[in-house]
């Protein structure tokens, strides 16, 4: 394995060889000497990009073009790692992790533009392919994470855990307040819309009702899972938030028992329970006002927004025949 310690690092955008033209080219060459004197000449344009490389006292170079043999010989012969061919997003993180400025023309850039924060450069075999880590960063502007797993849809299934952690960590920073998990803080939005039902009569206390039940569905999807009675696990929470004091207790999704989320740690961004409060109630209000769409009336003598039937002459139509 290629092992540095505290490499400097150079991003380029630029390729280590000769570059093939943009439309298709064919070169006739009559004389003996002159393809002897082409390929000295492509051998001088590589040995000038690599000194010019050189010259900045790099230890790894980190590209997203190609390079050629006769490159890689002139740079290792220095004593210089080449990384090709990364993705231009990569090639992005790593200089904001390294502290490298991507440079397309190594003669007009200096040894300040070389990244010098990375403190360790390591090539290792994981499996059966080989990976490049760039550790032990001083103030690192961006990260990687590395993710292993049996097979593609553990691998899918972590990473969409990731996922979801991160947008968690990111909810919470952007919004510090948290509330108590386990169905406690459905439970006690179903309690405070009943009491407020209480209050009504008629049709106006239907909503509250029906939004109540909804609500308590979370409590009782965690006690199902778990495999415990459902009704009565309900029951018992029902009489637990009506005394003061337990706005906290939910449902354990492990055994299906009530117990206070405060001892157990678990907290939910509060950002995303009003968001699901939300789309909930929004998605119910549209579900109504499509199902409360009245036709339009068929108007007399032609068809809902159809052209009108034509008027008969007076006199009537004749044909000149025996239909008349």
């Amino acid at each position: 394995a290629t092992t540095h310690r505290k490499p400097s690092n150079f991003a380029a955008r630029l390729p280590s060889r000769i570059q093939k033209g943009e439309s298709q080219t064919e070169m006739d060459i009559s004389q003996k000497g002159v393809f002897e004197e082409m390929l000295k000449l492509e051998e001088e344009y590589i040995r000038k990009l690599c000194d010019d490389i050189i010259k900045l006292k790099v230890d790894l170079v980190i590209t997203e073009k190609g390079v050629s043999d006769l490159a890689q010989h002139f740079l290792g012969r220095a004593n210089i790692s080449v990384i090709r061919r990364t993705r231009k997003t990569d090639q992005n993180r790593i200089a904001r992790a390294t502290g490298a400025i991507i440079g397309h023309r190594p003669e007009l850039m200096t040894e300040a533009d070389v990244g010098t924060q990375c403190g360790l450069f390591e090539i290792r075999k994981i499996g059966d392919e080989y990976f490049t880590f760039l550790e032990k960063c001083k103030n690192p502007k961006a990260c990687s994470i590395m993710l292993r797993g049996g097979s593609k849809d553990v691998l899918n299934e972590i990473e969409r855990n990731l996922h979801d952690a991160m947008a968690v960590a990111r909810n919470i920073v952007l919004e510090p307040r948290v509330l108590p998990g386990g169905g406690a803080t459905e439970m006690l939005v179903s309690q405070a819309l009943r009491q407020r039902a209480a209050q009504l009569e008629g049709a106006e206390l239907a909503p509250y009702l029906v939004v109540a039940d909804a609500l308590e569905a979370i409590p009782r999807t965690l006690a199902h899972n778990c495999g415990a009675n459902s009704l009565k696990v309900l029951t018992a929470l029902r009489a637990k938030h009506a005394k003061e004091g337990n706005e906290l207790w939910g449902v354990n999704g492990e055994t299906g028992a009530m117990v206070d989320m405060a001892e157990l740690d678990i907290w939910e961004p509060a950002l995303v329970k009003e968001q699901t409060i939300k789309t909930t109630v929004e998605s119910a209000c549209m579900l109504l006002r499509i199902d409360d769409v009245v036709p339009a009336s068929r108007k007399r003598g032609g068809g809902a927004g159809g052209a009108p039937e034509p008027e008969e002459e007076e006199g009537g139509h004749t044909f000149g025949d025996s239909r008349d």
